[in-house]
């Protein structure tokens, strides 16, 4: 997925989720989506809790993440 597909799903809006990236057209941070994974759900367990995700969403979601972790270090 190239970075202008995983952008298709993205979006930022101050005035939604104090302007957390979310997955475009819902309030669901990015974020949420690579930490339900690490909890050990499957995306289609996601897919049947979250109804107004895709798979392709939750993949750009996973991709953006990706992304982000080039650019931030966290310090735990």
């Amino acid at each position: 997925m190239t970075k202008q597909q995983v952008l298709k799903y993205v979006k930022s809006d101050r005035d939604i989720m104090h302007g957390l990236p979310c997955v475009k057209g819902t309030r669901i941070p990015i974020a949420q989506i690579p930490s339900m994974i690490a909890d050990g759900m499957t995306i289609q367990q996601i897919l049947k809790e979250y109804p107004s995700l895709t798979e392709k969403s939750i993949r750009a979601a996973l991709k953006y993440a990706s992304y982000a972790c080039n650019f931030e270090i966290v310090n735990l």
